[in-house]
């Protein structure tokens, strides 16, 4: 794992995962790349209810990952991939909001009752997010416009105190990929 994306979902991170891979950071770890796979989602599962994971194992064979879940573990990947880079995307808080809540939060409950009940690899995914993002980021409240901007702002915060500044770029992909490219290159 060579460049973390600490930003939430709805931050860029697509058009950031397909920026890593035009970079030479491919594959790039996205929630899509957990849908595509049915073992990771019992593998993220497992880490949601015991905090057991083997970060090598799960990441074999990529070269970066952002978006959610990769962005709720930001911190331990960092430690576990200490020269691993980190890329904190972000927007405008309210804008964010609105976005997650009209696109990603209204997925939570997109599956009818029965196919949670008869279908385990649903049922474990709706799980794992729920843990992860919408009742562990967001305490449950997501719904509570004011607490998950807040949320989102803290977490901005924290990532900008913790992370060593040599390590760390804030990046808005309005911005163009001009920063992005120039922080990945490194010093000369």
């Amino acid at each position: 794992m060579q460049v973390i994306g600490a930003g939430f979902g709805r931050t860029g991170t697509l058009s950031f995962k397909r920026a890593l891979e035009d970079l030479g950071f491919a594959p790039t770890y996205h929630m899509q790349e957990v849908m595509r796979r049915p073992s990771h989602i019992d593998r993220w599962l497992r880490y949601a209810r015991t905090g057991e994971v083997d970060w090598d194992e799960l990441f074999a064979g990529f070269g970066s990952g952002v978006d959610y879940p990769v962005s709720c573990v930001w911190e331990e990947l960092a430690s576990h991939y200490p020269d691993a880079k980190v890329v904190l995307t972000v927007r405008d808080p309210q804008q964010w909001w609105a976005s997650t809540a009209s696109t990603i939060y209204r997925f939570r409950t997109a599956f009818p009752a029965w196919m949670l009940r008869s279908v385990p690899m649903t049922r474990h995914f709706v799980e794992m997010v729920d843990r992860l993002v919408w009742d562990g980021l967001f305490d449950g409240r997501f719904t509570d416009r004011d607490h998950a901007v807040a949320v989102f702002e803290r977490h901005v915060v924290h990532v900008r105190a913790t992370c060593p500044p040599e390590r760390l770029l804030v990046f808005d992909v309005a911005d163009g990929w001009e920063p992005l490219c120039e922080f990945l290159r490194g010093p000369r």
